[in-house]
């Protein structure tokens, strides 16, 4: 196979979302600004399915099984099942759902969205036809970005407000932080060993931050400049739209509206590789769930207006173990 393939039959829009299946490498989801949320084949390189809203998706993600879960700016919180074709609205926000995650830990939908709330849903919980809305919880800002790992929720808002909440009460914040970063935050991961977070700036920074309070923990956390390009003698600097950890060797890759994708070693504060520039800015990022795949979203982000600007792309490139593997350092067993 190709180091890297381009993807056949991409939306027609600006790319909100790529994200694989959490247990099938084949299967990438991708949500755009065209209403339409597909599913892939990428070893038959092949579209097999695809539902609409009625406005731009903003962003999806795979539930349980083959089921998928969207919003985006008509408001709605939808699930699709593409093994039997149904297709529910599980409710609404007041304004766009603007990010959203699956709790596997809890088996629920957890959503934020401009309206300043979190939105948690269970399509089980409610009748056949119009599933259920679990709570709803007002924050002080816009969500601009979340993810969860086990029982932890990490909430990215305006105002570089950072919430973090444990699942099993959402009524109580779990700690309040201000983000390391000084410009409006883009985009959050989880860790996948549970440990922290990652997050990203509109100024070209990510900070690698840990849950653990205690003054030890706290004094590993650490920010770094990327994404900035010297032109003319100027730096240009990018914001840093997408972060993607490696499912097994937990390094992560970034994507900018440079059009870069960088992988790092968050350890031990080390760039591991950086790719040739995508035609535009990148997206967003995915890893197959086996780690030997990362997807890349080459769609132009609209930070510097309305432009001529490369079609809307996404490209599946093929990454070594050797390549997503931390450095090792001496008298460190990994």
């Amino acid at each position: 196979m190709a180091a890297e393939y381009e993807l056949f039959e991409p939306p027609n829009d600006a790319i909100s979302t790529v994200t694989f299946h959490p247990s099938k490498p084949e299967v990438l989801m991708v949500s755009s600004w065209d209403k339409s949320v597909a599913l892939y084949d990428i070893v038959k390189n092949q579209q097999t399915a695809k539902y609409y809203h009625n406005a731009a998706v903003l962003d999806c993600c795979f539930g349980e099984g083959m089921q998928a879960y969207s919003g985006g700016l008509d408001k709605a919180v939808r699930m699709h099942d593409f093994s039997t074709g149904r297709d529910i609205v599980l409710g609404t926000h007041d304004d766009a759902v603007r990010t959203m995650a699956f709790s596997t830990a809890n088996n629920f939908l957890v959503t934020g969205s401009w309206d300043k709330t979190i939105g948690t849903w269970d399509h089980r919980a409610g009748g056949a036809e119009h599933g259920s809305n679990l709570g709803i919880y007002h924050q002080p800002e816009k969500i601009f970005s979340l993810d969860v790992c086990d029982q932890k929720l990490v909430v990215a808002m305006a105002g570089r407000h950072v919430f973090i909440y444990d699942l099993r009460n959402m009524k109580e914040t779990l700690q309040r932080r201000e983000s390391s970063l000084k410009y409006q935050t883009r985009f959050v991961k989880c860790m996948r060993n549970g440990q922290g977070y990652a997050s990203s700036s509109i100024e070209g920074r990510v900070a690698v931050e840990f849950f653990d309070p205690s003054p030890q923990s706290q004094a590993k956390k650490y920010a770094f400049k990327c994404h900035r390009q010297n032109e003319d003698g100027v730096e240009m600097i990018y914001p840093v739209n997408a972060l993607a950890f490696h499912p097994i060797h937990g390094t992560f890759a970034s994507g900018g509206s440079d059009g870069g994708v960088t992988m790092w070693d968050g350890y031990n504060k080390k760039r591991l590789r950086q790719y040739p520039r995508y035609p535009t800015s990148v997206s967003s990022l995915s890893w197959s769930c086996d780690g030997k795949t990362l997807a890349v979203a080459s769609s132009y982000t609209f930070d510097q207006g309305e432009k001529d600007h490369a079609p809307d792309q996404i490209f599946l490139r093929s990454i070594s173990d050797q390549e997503a593997r931390p450095k090792t350092v001496a008298g460190m067993n990994k």
